[in-house]
């Protein structure tokens, strides 16, 4: 339950936050680990690549309210561990999600127009408020999401219902 001590834009952001967690923890538990390295092409991420960033991605919310910056020049040559089990993927958008929600509680209201910026050294990629990058990591979430359901699709592996009835499931 929401308190009257969160700011105004975290009241909006959260139930659209734990709904999206929910509907991408539908997908991701049907992600099977004994497929983990496939990929629909050579030019794609893995299929464990690909559910790892879906999600790792509300953590970026935790990230973007707490810095103002970040360098992915910093993680050049650095490949994260994906996790070896679909429950230890389960737990990484657990994790992730919680991060997230600690992040938007805790915000003030100020700290929503701060700008943060992603960059890969001097390149500057986003410069945005934070309330912008919290909207753009969501939908970006969703976005993987989606990608993600395709594999499922492409490997025979039921898909479930998300916004709607999926061919697979019924509300």
């Amino acid at each position: 339950m929401l308190t009257a001590t969160i700011s105004p834009l975290a009241q909006t952001l959260l139930p659209e936050l734990d709904h999206e967690l929910a509907l991408t923890r539908r997908v991701l538990e049907r992600v099977p680990a004994a497929q983990f390295g496939w990929q629909p092409h050579s030019k794609s991420m893995t299929l464990a690549q690909l559910a790892t960033h879906t999600a790792e991605l509300p953590g970026g919310i935790g990230t973007a309210m707490y810095t103002t910056e970040m360098d992915l020049a910093a993680f050049d040559g650095v490949a994260p561990t994906p996790p070896a089990t679909t429950a230890a993927l389960l737990d990484m958008l657990a994790e992730s999600g919680s991060r997230a929600r600690t992040a938007l509680t805790a915000a003030e209201p100020e700290d929503f127009d701060q700008t943060w910026t992603l960059r890969h050294g001097q390149h500057q990629i986003m410069r945005h408020s934070r309330a912008e990058v919290v909207r753009h990591l969501i939908s970006h979430m969703v976005h993987h999401r989606g990608q993600l359901s395709v594999y499922l699709r492409l490997l025979d592996i039921p898909v479930p219902s998300i916004y709607g009835p999926s061919a697979d499931e019924a509300l």
